[in-house]
């Protein structure tokens, strides 16, 4: 059979057992008859969990299923797996446990087991950690993507009311901020308080082991079975090693399964002789403030709203975000002349859309921390910039394979961050371009230039001149410009003709010369008068037929949308 018929057995096959194959399976595993066409059992690997786990009635008798499971825990054990989780029903329990399994949490339609010392272990560390601590302790379980003034406000009235609180940060990396940007915010946002510990998150609290449908923000007839083993292990395992009799949470107004999290927590802990605070969320102009609210600013580039809702701490983070938001704007904007889209790959034969968004993915860790460095105190040091750019453009490299997809947009991004961050929240356009120009001068030597080569042969303004000149074009005209027709749908398209018509782009000097740079100006100034998609998808066939790229232009879209994300 082709994999695509496999694959097609494999979902058909777990559909009759009332599974489906999960998209984060890595691993799987499957018996087929001997004609090769039916399947008769199967199991896979997500990371510790094993999934997908169901074998035919006619081998249920065989030991097919001890079999299948052992290799599941051998190939796990291959991977560095050591303690591999499964769910199942509870009538399975004695299969798991013959092969070395424990239950370590229990509902009424589903138990996790787990072999390996996997629990065992993190509840050691737990008890270290509460070891000499003050006897009423409490515990917050967030998220935090990202860490807002209501994650510090739940801390704070949680520190009310008991001696000693220890907050756990959720482990699954399966948010928007990534789970170490994220424990980094949470520790640099309750820095300075006293009588908190920030925990480390693990597979045992809020994760793809014990609560599959939380990623999914939706509630299934599965969510209520997740819920239960999740606190079944809270209330088994962690609170007694933390010796913790107080859970708190926020307030839950608009995230339904957040809501039904909650009910249930009230339901459950009692019973175990626990107690849940619920905590009032915080607002800001009558609205609750969330995580989630958070992240819809984000998404439309308001700065200014962001910073009434996250602490001082969490935004170097966000201007990081806002970064790598406008490269993904810059390469989703479609269609384009002569660059990488999603369309095709322009005028490059060594790019394509998936290679770019590597590369973005690349550079992200790098802008926070270029924000970090300037968010700290005194004026952001030079050297310490371009140190950390030339990491930033090795990893680029790394993740591309050696190909130069964003090093200018790095540079006038990476110093917009720095200059962004250094501003502390109070981003207005002049600021902003005075810090620019502030770093960009500082120490001239150590900040590299592009398209260098292009700039001393055609005496074009280079990529260092522009930032040192605090990016004139960009702020007088193309940030105008593009406020203006934002709320178009082509407003990229449109902005980036514009300055396709104003840039001496040392991209396409580089590449064409002098002749076709002036062409490409004229081109883009005729299209922008009368735009329409077929004439952008006609400009960039004649752009790849001349192999001309302006990569410039690309880089300063990137760059302008980033500026009106910043202060707006």
């Amino acid at each position: 059979m082709t994999m695509k018929r496999v694959k097609t057995r494999v979902c058909e096959f777990l559909a009759l057992n009332g599974l489906r194959l999960d998209d984060d399976i890595e691993y799987y595993a499957g018996v087929f008859a001997v004609s090769g066409d039916e399947m008769l059992a199967g199991a896979g690997i997500a990371g510790d969990v094993m999934k997908g786990v169901a074998v035919s009635a006619a081998l249920r008798s065989t030991g097919m299923s001890t079999r299948l499971i052992s290799h599941l825990v051998s190939e796990a054990a291959s991977r560095g797996v050591t303690s591999l989780k499964v769910f199942t029903k509870p009538e399975n329990r004695a299969i798991f446990e013959s092969l070395g399994f424990a239950m370590i949490a229990r509902a009424p339609k589903a138990i996790l087991l787990e072999n390996g010392n996997g629990l065992r272990d993190y509840c050691a560390s737990l008890a270290s950690l509460a070891q000499g601590k003050p006897s009423r302790r409490g515990v917050v379980v967030m998220n935090a993507n990202p860490f807002t003034i209501g994650h510090r406000y739940l801390v704070e009235e949680a520190l009310r009311k008991v001696e000693h609180l220890f907050v756990i940060v959720v482990k699954e990396d399966r948010s928007r901020f990534g789970y170490a940007e994220r424990l980094a915010m949470v520790k640099a946002g309750l820095a300075g308080l006293e009588r908190v510990t920030v925990i480390e998150g693990s597979s045992y609290t809020i994760s793809a082991a014990t609560f599959p449908t939380y990623f999914l923000k939706e509630i299934t007839d599965a969510t209520d079975t997740h819920i239960t083993l999740d606190l079944d292990i809270y209330t088994r395992h962690i609170a007694p090693a933390l010796r913790a009799d107080l859970r708190f949470v926020g307030s839950e107004p608009a995230d339904a399964l957040t809501a039904r999290y909650n009910e249930l927590m009230h339901r459950q802990l009692p019973v175990c002789g626990l107690d849940v605070v619920e905590v009032p969320r915080v607002t800001v102009d009558g609205l609750v403030v969330t995580a989630s609210q958070v992240r819809g600013l984000l998404d439309e580039g308001h700065l200014r709203e962001i910073v009434r809702r996250v602490p001082a701490t969490t935004l170097p983070h966000i201007v990081a975000r806002l970064a790598t938001r406008s490269l993904l704007i810059e390469l989703d904007t479609t269609p384009k002349p002569g660059l990488v889209d999603r369309d095709d790959n322009g005028a490059h034969t060594d790019m394509d859309y998936a290679l770019m968004r590597r590369s973005i993915d690349a550079l992200h860790p790098f802008f926070v921390r270029l924000a970090l460095l300037g968010a700290d105190d005194g004026t952001p040091d030079a050297t310490r910039v371009k140190d950390l750019g030339l990491a930033a453009e090795q990893a680029m490299l790394s993740a591309t394979g050696g190909v130069n997809t964003h090093k200018g947009a790095l540079f006038a991004l990476g110093l917009t961050v720095v200059a962004a961050a250094h501003c502390r929240g109070e981003v207005t356009p002049s600021r902003l371009q005075q810090e620019i120009a502030r770093l960009a001068c500082n120490h001239p030597r150590a900040i590299d230039t592009h398209g260098s080569r292009a700039v001393a042969q055609y005496n074009a303004l280079g990529a260092l001149a522009m930032a040192q000149r605090g990016y004139p074009a960009l702020f007088d005209d193309w940030l105008p410009f593009f406020e203006a027709c934002r709320h178009d749908d082509n407003a990229a398209q449109l902005t980036l003709l514009r300055i396709m018509s104003e840039l001496d782009d040392t991209n396409v000097l580089h590449r064409c010369g002098p002749q076709v740079a002036q062409e490409v100006k004229a081109a883009a100034r005729r299209l922008l008068g009368n735009y329409t998609t077929a004439g952008m998808r006609e400009l960039n066939r004649l752009f790849v037929e001349g192999n001309i790229s302006p990569g410039g232009a690309a880089d300063m879209l990137a760059l302008t949308t980033l500026v009106h994300a910043l202060t707006h």
